[in-house]
């Protein structure tokens, strides 16, 4: 009875992060600007990938496997904030977002005086 909890909970585990996957696939392609779509491909991202180790944990139940999986979520936690905030960076340098959308606008002054430092 137990076994068959954790394989439930497994399946549904993996049923929410394909449907997290969907929803930023989904975002990918209906958002209008550059830094609405980086939004929408790492906040799903980062959850779907705790389902996914989540299920894994679930369908071996082997601490060693947790083990094992445990620094891939702590890697992903930290690698998919900082590769966002560059590539929103770069997009905001290089014109790719949708300035009416902006409701503050706290990195265009920073860049102003960094730019001023330079010249």
């Amino acid at each position: 009875m137990f076994d068959e909890i954790m394989d439930v909970a497994a399946v549904v585990c993996v049923l929410l992060a394909g449907v997290l996957s969907a929803a930023a696939g989904i975002g990918l392609l209906r958002f209008p600007d550059a830094l609405s779509r980086l939004h929408a491909a790492t906040k799903p991202q980062i959850f779907g990938l705790l389902l996914v180790i989540a299920a894994i944990a679930l369908d071996q139940r082997s601490f060693p496997t947790l083990l094992a999986l445990v620094p891939v979520f702590v890697f992903q936690c930290l690698t998919a904030p900082i590769a966002a905030h560059m590539v929103g960076r770069a997009a905001y340098r290089t014109g790719q977002l949708d300035t009416e959308t902006l409701v503050v606008d706290e990195l265009g002054p920073a860049i102003e005086r960094s730019d001023s430092l330079y010249r």
